[in-house]
């Protein structure tokens, strides 16, 4: 009986810090992505290519690709993100991967032609010894009015 209640206590004592180191790890994932628009929007090709894990896959309207095809677009302007309007954004935990979702408007301009589209990003960032790193992002673009 001793051990249950010092268990409970135990519990009841960390459980707080527990979920202030969650909400606090969330924060950082969704600062992380905002900085990711904005370096996209100057094209940071060196900024991102810090941020995007060397075995990343990107998942946009035209395909996919990896890491270094992803930096060479950015940086030579093939797809220009000028603007993501953020209308909504979550983050959910698990272990070492962090699964941000954003509702966006995103202003860019692709092979000459300014387009605004919405989006839902699902953004996947991995735990690493230096730090967060971008997985998989992945545009869903969204159908219909609304969609904020």
């Amino acid at each position: 009986m001793k051990r249950t209640i010092f268990g409970l206590i135990i519990l009841l004592l960390t459980s707080p810090f527990a979920f202030g180191q969650e909400e606090e790890t969330e924060q950082e994932i969704i600062e992380l992505s905002k900085n990711k628009w904005q370096w996209m929007a100057e094209k940071e090709g060196d900024k991102l290519a810090e941020l995007f894990d060397d075995k990343a896959v990107f998942v946009h309207m035209g395909g996919s690709w990896g890491k270094e095809r992803e930096v060479d677009i950015i940086r030579s302007g093939g797809i220009w993100y000028k603007n993501a309007e953020i209308h909504k954004v979550s983050v959910e935990l698990i272990n070492d991967t962090a699964i941000l979702l954003n509702r966006i408007t995103l202003t860019a301009e692709v092979g000459g032609n300014e387009v605004t589209n919405p989006f839902e990003v699902t953004e996947v960032y991995i735990k690493k010894a230096d730090g967060w790193k971008l997985a998989a992002p992945s545009f869903t673009k969204l159908m219909g009015a609304g969609n904020h």
